[in-house]
């Protein structure tokens, strides 16, 4: 979120006479909207405010209650300071959230690589289907933990300290896709890096990656 703008609302709740805790909510409510579409939030509509809650009810599983505190804060940066009406946005009751689905079908697989935002989208959501890995192995994965010999084929997966590594197979078709993906992006240090070379991307934005290619594909 811009600092001015961030200013802005923090001015505002202090004059408002809001507690520490409630400034510290309703902020972090904002600031996450505005991380998750990189966007500042002034400039969001109302349904992309309603699809990040959705985001966070049915992709990231957050408590309805830890959705209502974030909605709370959203509610009063677009209504009180940005001065806009319709801003209830509505949450789901728990039971009416929809489960995403353990298995992909091959019909759903086609459909959601191509809806990929781009290259590197595309060859992370391969790798984690194709691989079996959970997010947080996907992430730190490093050109060294692929095991491309043609005896081996295998992913390497770190498991930290004290526990017993473990290997996935590596497909043929998912070794070309690497290849390609490293042939333009030369990651260093991490397969996947984040804004700086020298992290990984996060889980989160590797789950965003998921969610709006997912997003895509029930539009088209």
């Amino acid at each position: 979120m811009a600092s001015e703008i961030r200013t802005r609302f923090i001015n505002y709740m202090t004059l408002q006479g809001f507690s520490p805790h409630t400034k510290k909510s309703y902020l972090d409510g904002v600031t996450g909207l505005a991380r998750f579409y990189n966007k500042s939030p002034d400039t969001l509509t109302n349904e992309e405010v309603q699809e990040y809650f959705l985001y966070l009810l049915e992709e990231r599983k957050v408590a309805v209650g830890t959705c209502n505190a974030y909605r709370s804060g959203i509610v009063c940066f677009y209504r009180d300071l940005c001065h806009r009406d319709e801003t209830r946005f509505p949450l789901p009751p728990r039971h009416q959230q929809k489960k995403l689905p353990v298995i992909f079908s091959e019909e759903e697989v086609q459909r959601l690589f191509p809806a990929a935002a781009n290259l590197k989208h595309r060859v992370l959501l391969k790798t984690a289907y194709s691989a079996g890995l959970r997010v947080s192995e996907l992430v730190r994965l490093q050109e060294k933990h692929i095991e491309s010999d043609p005896s081996r084929m295998l992913i390497r997966v770190e498991q930290g300290k004290g526990k017993k590594d473990r290997y996935t197979t590596l497909s043929r078709d998912l070794l070309e896709e690497l290849r390609t993906y490293w042939c333009k992006y030369h990651p260093e240090k991490w397969l996947f890096p984040g804004q700086k070379p020298d992290t990984h991307l996060t889980e989160s934005a590797a789950q965003r990656a998921y969610y709006l290619a997912k997003k895509k594909c029930r539009s088209q």
